[in-house]
């Protein structure tokens, strides 16, 4: 169990990125922050509604984030229509070249400092943003000069200077992400949300204009320059006069930083292979055929993994804040978030079982219809993501880096285990099987961790029961024939609602989300509710 400083006082070596109490020496002046005390809103973390709001606001991610998602989907369509085969292929490669920057550049790091930032006052939350502000603009600019290197390199010059503008655009984007932190700490959710849906609309009208003006390669790929020029001005005249927006860049707190939060930096790197190694077992231990069923349900799931670190995600300051202040609020938080992304991620794996013969045939057509089977067993695996965000989340509150590296690095060693005898043998859908046979035991043994570390759970166990029974019933319909992908989808989620809600098994808390009252006050006798 962690250490509660919020009564006990500051341990006696603290410092700015471990430390739960400020010195006088990190509290910055209202001069450097550029506002007084009286110009921040209200600390809502500790409020009795902070719950509530962080569950809306996850919801309105989660809109926000698929409609943006199909306004990129629709981007992709006319970009790859129009630059053909060949200059895709090249747009596909500087693409992936910039990617490797933004994960390189990250880590964890923005998660760090979320959590970091919510147990700090609101005058002194700038000082966290600001050192993370200036670490990114150089781990970005590093990186950048790398990947363009390699690009000289290995490929053309106009490649090169196409990942050149690709990575001034990310730089721009990790600038306008740093500006977003003080809205997520304070729960304004709804501002995130739109802000990543105007990026994807953004990126749409460039990319539909750029094609109406017949434009080649270089001009996509420079266009999330324009697009994040304009997002770092909305963006910082929202949160001007409440931060100073300068970058700082002081080596010495950067270094405490990377000391402390080093292993969970590596165990991100760990679980941002968990996929993409399946990927590369298959096609090293199977057929062609094989590896390209493994890799359009992959593409799939690969879009549908960011559901979860958004839906828990917005959970972090809450359970960052309660970490550190109030062991038992933090247990009811972690058990509450862990009731709803079960819930959530079960439907999901429901919804992609019943939708995946649809979901293929769009992406590739009838020749990958072996793909569906794999896909629905991928969903699996998903559902199972969702839950193990649970416990990272959690185990990143109580500065339990090193446990969060076990469980990531032990589960890529069984995934690596599972699916390199299974997909020599039975091809993608061993592949399937192995990721998410792998993905579940790293779940369960999350939950182990997280009672190992003193965090009483309450009624986990009821409601692993309660979901698991309800998707068993909602299951059948999955394996109805003569009846369309929809429909069957429909079907599922009434018969898993249903069931849901004869079990009792949906927290009040979901419940309070409904907008119309009569609804609501009729559907509250049906919902579970905790001391």
């Amino acid at each position: 169990m962690t250490e509660d400083h919020g009564e006990a006082g500051p341990p006696e070596h603290p410092h700015p990125y471990t430390g739960n109490a400020e010195r006088p020496e990190e509290v910055v002046s209202a001069m450097e922050l550029g506002s007084t005390s009286d110009r921040h809103p209200p600390d809502v973390l500790s409020s009795a509604g902070a719950g509530l709001t962080t569950l809306r606001g996850s919801v309105l991610r989660a809109l926000g984030y698929i409609v943006g998602a199909l306004a990129g989907a629709a981007g992709a369509a006319l970009l790859f229509r129009h630059l053909g085969v060949v200059d895709t292929g090249q747009y596909v490669t500087a693409m992936a070249l910039v990617s490797f920057v933004a994960a390189s550049s990250d880590l964890g790091l923005t998660a760090v400092g979320v959590s970091e930032m919510a147990n700090r006052s609101v005058s002194a939350r700038a000082a966290v943003a600001r050192d993370l502000l200036g670490l990114r603009i150089v781990l970005t600019a590093v990186g950048s000069v790398i990947v363009v290197a390699i690009a000289l390199a290995g490929y053309t010059t106009l490649l090169a200077e196409g990942v050149a503008l690709g990575c001034f655009g990310l730089l721009l984007q990790a600038v306008q992400d740093n500006f977003t932190l003080p809205f997520v700490v304070s729960l304004r959710f709804g501002i995130v949300a739109l802000l990543d849906m105007t990026r994807q609309l953004l990126i749409l009208i460039c990319t539909a204009t750029l094609v109406l003006l017949g434009a080649h390669l270089l001009p996509f790929l420079g266009m999330t320059v324009p697009v994040g020029i304009i997002l770092v001005l909305v963006t910082g005249s929202f949160v001007k006069g409440t931060r100073t927006l300068t970058p700082t860049f002081n080596w010495t707190r950067w270094r405490t930083l990377f000391a402390s939060v080093l292993p969970y930096s590596v165990a991100v790197a760990a679980y941002a292979l968990y996929f993409r190694v399946s990927v590369l077992l298959v096609s090293a231990f199977s057929s062609p055929e094989q590896l390209g069923f493994f890799s359009a349900s992959f593409r799939i799931i690969e879009f549908l993994t960011i559901m979860p670190s958004i839906l828990v995600g917005s959970a972090l300051p809450i359970l960052a804040r309660s970490a550190r202040d109030d062991q038992e609020r933090f247990a009811y938080a972690v058990s509450r978030v862990f009731e709803v992304a079960m819930i959530v991620g079960c439907w999901v794996a429901l919804s992609i079982a019943a939708l995946a013969p649809l979901a293929i045939s769009i992406l590739g057509g009838s020749s990958y219809n072996p793909a569906s089977r794999v896909l629905a067993i991928q969903g699996i695996a998903l559902a199972a993501t969702f839950v193990d965000y649970v416990w990272g989340f959690a185990l990143l509150s109580m500065q339990k880096y090193h446990w969060i590296l076990l469980l990531n690095f032990g589960a890529l060693l069984v995934n690596v285990a599972l699916v390199a005898p299974l997909a020599s043998v039975y091809g993608a859908m061993g592949a399937a099987l192995g990721t998410a046979v792998a993905e579940v035991l790293l779940a369960i043994a999350g939950a182990a961790v997280i009672r190992r570390q003193g965090v009483a759970l309450t009624s986990t166990g009821r409601t692993v029961a309660c979901v698991g029974i309800s998707t068993m019933l909602a299951i059948a319909p999955v394996f109805l024939t003569g009846i369309e992908p929809i429909a069957r989808f429909a079907l599922i989620t009434i018969v898993f609602g249903i069931a849901l809600l004869g079990t009792r098994a949906i927290p009040i808390e979901v419940i309070e989300l409904i907008p119309l009252s009569r609804l609501r006050s009729s559907m509250r006798r049906f919902a579970r509710r905790v001391p």
